[in-house]
C-alpha cells in the first residue's frame, strides 16, 4: 500500500514548501495536508485521517511533544505512520519520540525521498 494522504506538521513555511516538494516530486498523487503547530494539526485530525504525519519538535503554541501526548489521548484511531522531521539530533528526543507506539520514524531535516520510502515500507 502506498502513502495517499500526508500531514505536514510544521511552524516553518520554508520547511513546509521544502515537505511538499520533495512530496510531489517522489508521488504527485500524494494529497498533502499542512498545519503550522500542533493545535492547528489536532484540528485537522478531527475531520481527517491521513495515512503518515510529518511531525516537527520545535514548535510555537504546541510543540510535537505535547502533540504527542493530546494526540495519544485524544484519538483512538491513529495515522498508521507518525514521523518526527526535525533538526534536533539529541538522542534523548528521539528515546522520548519513540516511545509513542504509533510513532515509527525519527529522521534529520531536511525530508528527502528515502524518508517517503521508507514510510511507505511502514505502510506497506
Amino acid at each position: 500500500m502506498k502513502i495517499q494522504s500526508i500531514l505536514v506538521v510544521d511552524d516553518d513555511e520554508n520547511d513546509q514548501f521544502i515537505c511538499e516538494y520533495t512530496i510531489r516530486k517522489y508521488d504527485p498523487a500524494i494529497h498533502v495536508l499542512k498545519a503550522f503547530d500542533g493545535v492547528e494539526a489536532l484540528d485537522v485530525l478531527r475531520g481527517d485521517t491521513p495515512d503518515a504525519i510529518i511531525l516537527d519538535i520545535n514548535m510555537p503554541v504546541m510543540n510535537g511533544f505535547e502533540f504527542l501526548d493530546r494526540y495519544a489521548e485524544e484519538f483512538e484511531v491513529h495515522a498508521p505512520i507518525v514521523a518526527m522531521l526535525t533538526s534536533s539530533r539529541l538522542g534523548k528526543d528521539r528515546e522520548r519520540a519513540m516511545q509513542y507506539d504509533f510513532v515509527k520514524s525519527y529522521f534529520e531535516k531536511p525530508l528527502v525521498p528515502d524518508h517517503l520510502r521508507v514510510m511507505d515500507e511502514l505502510l506497506g
